[in-house]
């Protein structure tokens, strides 16, 4: 073939993969504002499902005014599925991302509002429709398996959770001491962060105490990089609580996932679907997950006893000598998470009631009465929302350790590009 003919197929060949390859994101572009515009409509019948919004106020003031019907919403939700599964792949890893999360946060919303509108789903359908995963399941026998070893740490009379909280009363944040150290917590996790992440100049948080919630920290993106981090002081707080909220609420959690996000893919790459954060979604069990492994990652192994019973001990009124000991029933404690979510599934399947699903959460989540009132709130308030802590967490950290394996520096850039770019909880899972 002629060298002038060739090239000359090469220029077309090349100027018809960009024309389609601008097509392609004109079409993502377009359906990604009526995605948005799709979660403002739905928010307006559900106060908590719109969790934040940074995009065009005109949007949001539009649809206020014209107030779309649940069928509306549905039926228009169902219209951009279906452009959605339309759209070729595209050629670019980031761009196949782009579409595969839009796909799953529309079907995600479809079910919402099907749930809006009627339709009943089990706790695992809901869980797998709403946030594309489901929570293993766990037997009481289970439950019981886990207690020897506390049953060893903590010998006494009364039910082991009675004893698990007289155990833990000495270590007890004071209210009076609460900011001072829940400050020093988030210095210390921020500092281990940019370690690791750059973030943009200007991002911060405000932090705020309330009463009369069913969760115990919350963290309200605002948009620009500002974020309003709200701590419930209804109950108790423990000392291992002001790492726990400094690293899952702020850094390298919450906070910085939509720093990420905000500035990488909607501020950088323009996708405005990152404007909004619909609660009841994917996105969510990457969110809850990435920010409680957070907290392993900014403080791994014992780095973290280490800190605090240096800083956050002392600062408290709480004997440091003691760390060790709370650590270690600390530890033991935390594998009985899953039984909340087994509470959840059985209570909001209908085969148990509330009292029964507290009595549950204190027999084998070791909660206190008060504190299995407020889970139940939770479960009431957010039902199904409670597989993306743990599940979250434990798909957060396979992932992370299948790509990086055990090089620290690697596991962070792993870390910081599941926080910048889009990802799904099946995306997560390995083969």
């Amino acid at each position: 073939m002629p060298r002038i003919l060739a090239a000359a197929l090469l220029m077309i060949t090349t100027a018809c993969t960009t024309t389609s390859m601008t097509e392609v994101n004109h079409t993502m572009n377009t359906a990604a504002e009526r995605y948005v515009r799709l979660v403002l409509s739905l928010g307006e019948h559900d106060a908590d499902y719109v969790d934040a919004y940074y995009g065009p106020p005109e949007w949001r003031q539009e649809i206020k005014a014209r107030k779309p019907t649940l069928d509306e919403v549905y039926t228009n939700a169902l219209d951009l599925r279906r452009e959605l599964g339309a759209i070729a792949i595209p050629a670019g890893d980031v761009e196949k991302l782009r579409l595969e999360y839009l796909r799953k946060q529309t079907d995600s919303l479809i079910a919402k509002s099907e749930m809006l509108r009627g339709r009943k789903f089990t706790f695992d359908e809901e869980s797998k429709a709403l946030y594309d995963a489901v929570a293993p399941h766990n037997t009481e026998q289970y439950f019981q398996s886990l207690t020897a070893q506390l049953e060893n740490e903590l010998p006494g009379t009364g039910s082991l959770s009675e004893r698990l909280g007289a155990f833990k009363k000495e270590f007890v944040i004071p209210k009076d001491k609460l900011d001072t150290v829940f400050r020093r917590a988030v210095d210390a996790c921020r500092e281990r962060t940019l370690q690791h992440i750059e973030l943009p100049p200007g991002e911060s948080f405000t932090i705020e105490y309330v009463t009369d919630k069913s969760w115990s920290g919350y963290n309200w993106y605002q948009g620009n990089y500002k974020s309003l981090i709200q701590v419930n002081i209804d109950l108790p707080i423990y000392i291992d609580r002001a790492i726990d909220l400094a690293c899952h609420e702020g850094y390298p959690g919450h906070h910085v996932y939509n720093v990420l996000l905000e500035k990488n893919l909607m501020r950088d790459r323009g996708w405005v679907e990152y404007s909004v954060y619909p609660l009841n979604s994917p996105q969510s069990l990457i969110a809850e997950g990435s920010a409680n492994y957070g907290i392993e990652m900014a403080f791994p192994g014992q780095q973290r006893v280490e800190f605090e019973r240096t800083h956050l001990f002392p600062l408290a009124g709480i004997d440091p000598a003691r760390a060790e000991k709370y650590y270690r029933i600390n530890a033991l404690e935390q594998k009985f998470t899953y039984a909340g979510n087994e509470a959840a599934r059985r209570y909001l399947n209908g085969e148990i009631n509330a009292a029964q699903a507290a009595e549950w959460l204190t027999k084998y989540g070791l909660y206190s009465p008060e504190r299995a009132k407020q889970r139940i709130r939770f479960m009431d308030q957010y039902r199904s929302y409670v597989i993306n802590y743990n599940l979250g967490k434990d798909l957060v950290r396979q992932y992370v350790q299948r790509e990086a394996g055990n090089d620290p520096a690697k596991r962070w850039e792993v870390f910081e590009r599941l926080l910048s770019t889009p990802r799904l909880p099946s995306g997560l899972q390995g083969p």
